[in-house]
């Protein structure tokens, strides 16, 4: 196992995927445990198919995908806060609406132009090897400016994510902050892609969360375990897929499944 580690960290784009992936999957963590707790872990979904068909235009008009891609998934992550909050058009509704239209447009946008499949399979279902250093930079520095405002605005993340009229009766600008989440959701979604693909993106968002409530109660302890979970469960996916060639991204998400299940049978020997 240690010779094997050996082998793989001395190709270039390993390193940059366990930088990269490392620091998507704390970030993601991070926000899906507010997102699952608001109820919103549709969105990630949605704003992964919205990625999806905005690389696929850039890639198509020879734009570099994700300075283009993070401006443009951040604004449709406030219209869909926008349209959930709208009493004509449901959350769940208007997350659907998006997603299936940027699919629908994106798989348009492939098919009219030469040349696309393969940056469309490595958009659907993520490839390490995808990944340039100029991307790798940008990733890195997203990543950390997330990880960074939500340290800074953590307490009051927590209490909109809790009791969103107590926040407002405390004069906390409720829809300031649940655009932040959303916002910050989209740029990790964007970074994430590259590796994970659009199929594959929001798991890593909503199973840390959901494996730490089986067995943590708090809010706190919910987000560290989160955060330990997602990045052990990066490492042993990346790890297993070099050693089996298997897709990484699913590979991740399949170590993912394979932890929630054994927290979900610790929880019930707990709890009888």
């Amino acid at each position: 196992m240690i010779q094997t580690i050996q082998e793989m960290l001395q190709f270039t784009f390993i390193n940059r995927a366990l930088l990269v992936g490392i620091l998507v999957s704390l970030c993601a963590a991070l926000l899906g445990v507010s997102l699952v707790l608001k109820r919103y872990s549709l969105i990630g979904d949605g704003l992964s198919h919205v990625g999806f068909g905005i690389l696929t235009i850039s890639v198509a008009f020879g734009f570099s995908p994700l300075p283009i891609a993070i401006p443009g998934v951040m604004i449709c992550a406030i219209i869909l806060l926008k349209l959930g909050n709208n009493h004509r058009v449901k959350s769940d509704s208007a997350i659907a609406l998006i997603s299936s239209s940027s699919l629908a447009i994106g798989v348009a946008v492939t098919t009219l132009t030469k040349g696309l499949n393969t940056d469309v399979c490595n958009f659907m279902f993520g490839s390490i090897l995808a990944m340039t250093k100029s991307d790798v930079i940008l990733s890195v520095v997203v990543s950390i400016i997330v990880l960074i405002l939500f340290l800074v605005y953590y307490r009051k993340l927590f209490a909109i994510t809790f009791d969103e009229d107590f926040a407002k009766a405390s004069g906390l600008k409720v829809r300031r902050y649940t655009n932040l989440i959303a916002i910050l959701t989209a740029v990790i979604i964007v970074v994430g892609m590259r590796m994970m693909g659009t199929m594959l993106i929001s798991s890593i968002i909503i199973f840390p969360a959901l494996t730490s409530m089986r067995i943590f109660k708090s809010f706190k302890k919910v987000i560290i375990s989160s955060g330990i979970i997602s990045v052990v469960a990066f490492l042993i996916g990346i790890y297993l897929s070099y050693v089996y060639n298997i897709s990484t991204g699913a590979m991740i998400v399949i170590v993912n499944l394979v932890l929630f299940i054994i927290f979900s049978i610790i929880d019930k020997i707990i709890n009888e």
